[in-house]
């Protein structure tokens, strides 16, 4: 059973949230909050697997909720889902950064919700959706300072490692990688795992987002 936390400060959000996860025989809500800092609260408590996380709540914001939440070791392990109004929510990029693992749309259907519930508590990014690589696309670009040496920033890995981080940061599958490299999928998997550990990746939200900062992966490139 995959254990739920809702962070929202609308009670009819939260409300909705709970009766619509309350349909799903493997997910159950074990918590809820009002505000940011009664979420890492209750995470803290219930040490869930998820977190639907509110990025607008009084006390403490989402973002800086996911932080704690993602630093404390006790609960670094809990991954965080964003709920968001619309996908072009400019707070997004910085909880990705914060450490979330991607965000749902608050009025995406049923079926929508528990997949990205499964597909988050299984260590996974929620990342397939067009609208989040247009996200990080459009912040990095408009971001005033200049973005990192790429050398600098990806010295440790290897030629391959690069090459699949450049793949994953372009929002490739691991089937897609293993195909376009011709490898195994065990292969892929293997070097984005050494990838997010020498780059100190929390998941491969984070691996997507460093792909960009680094410049290793540019705006509108193909």
């Amino acid at each position: 059973m995959i254990r739920v936390v809702i962070a929202d400060d609308q009670p009819l959000v939260l409300a909705g949230l709970r009766a619509l996860i309350d349909h799903a025989e493997d997910i159950t809500v074990v918590g809820e909050a009002t505000n940011g800092r009664l979420a890492v609260e209750v995470v803290r408590q219930e040490r869930p697997q998820v977190v639907l996380m509110d990025i607008r709540m009084p006390v403490m914001d989402g973002i800086e909720a996911t932080r704690m939440i993602k630093q404390d070791t006790a609960t670094e392990k809990v991954s965080v889902l964003i709920l968001t109004t619309f996908d072009a929510d400019e707070y997004v990029y910085a909880a990705l950064i914060a450490g979330a693992s991607g965000f749902l749309l608050k009025d995406a259907p049923p079926e929508r919700v528990f997949d990205a519930v499964r597909v988050v508590a299984a260590g996974e990014a929620l990342l397939a959706p067009a609208a989040t690589r247009r996200l990080i696309e459009t912040f990095v670009r408009s971001r005033s300072h200049p973005q990192p040496d790429a050398s600098q920033l990806l010295a440790p890995l290897t030629d391959r490692e690069r090459e699949v981080v450049a793949l994953v940061g372009r929002g490739l599958s691991n089937a897609d990688i293993s195909a376009s490299l011709v490898v195994s999928e065990a292969t892929t998997k293997t070097h984005v795992s050494r990838a997010m550990a020498k780059l100190q990746a929390r998941d491969r939200a984070q691996l997507v987002v460093l792909a960009y900062e680094s410049g290793l992966v540019h705006p509108g490139g193909s």
